[in-house]
């Protein structure tokens, strides 16, 4: 099957059960790099990173960075077209008849049944990237330092990202985390 196809239809498919934002296609991702190879999960983790800092939704960051490293410029634009299209597709279709999902009882329950179940996919995928990629130690002790602080102290999660890539910028030139 043609390169440019296939990463196509895969983040078509992303696109139509990624529900719930950009690191829901987290799952998705890690999979491709399993099944297919067209990037390691080292650069998934980089994938992450640079999507969560770069202005724009994550997962098209993401799809983009992911088509760009398998098939270049083309490949940056077919995987964020299908990454794209599917909710355009489905947001067209739903304003057509908006009215009748707005106080649909079962609407609402699968969307409720939803957030967990993609909670615990992001989990599962964040728990297999840490195990998979080469943290080294200070850059493990500002993670769990960044994870619990942000349970005593609410800020917008930009505002950790922000802080972590200022310190793997400065950390990185000194070389104390193997950047």
């Amino acid at each position: 099957m043609n390169l440019i196809f296939q990463l196509f239809v895969q983040f078509f498919h992303i696109g139509v059960f990624s529900f719930g934002g950009g690191y829901a296609t987290l799952p998705f991702l890690y999979e491709i790099a399993e099944k297919y190879h067209w990037y390691t999960t080292s650069q998934l983790t980089d994938m992450i990173s640079l999507s969560s800092v770069t202005p724009g939704p994550v997962g098209i960051n993401m799809a983009t960075f992911a088509g760009f490293t398998t098939a270049g410029i083309l490949g940056a634009a077919i995987a964020t077209f299908a990454i794209v299209l599917p909710s355009y597709i489905i947001v067209s279709i739903v304003y057509k008849i908006l009215d009748k999902f707005n106080e649909n009882r079962i609407v609402k329950g699968a969307i409720r049944a939803l957030k967990p179940a993609g909670c615990a996919m992001l989990s599962a995928v964040g728990i297999k990237l840490i195990f998979s990629s080469n943290l080294h130690l200070i850059g493990s002790l500002i993670l769990a330092f960044f994870v619990i602080t942000s349970f005593y102290k609410k800020q917008d999660p930009i505002f950790y990202l922000g802080l972590s890539a200022v310190l793997g910028i400065i950390l990185g030139c000194f070389n104390l985390i193997g950047v």
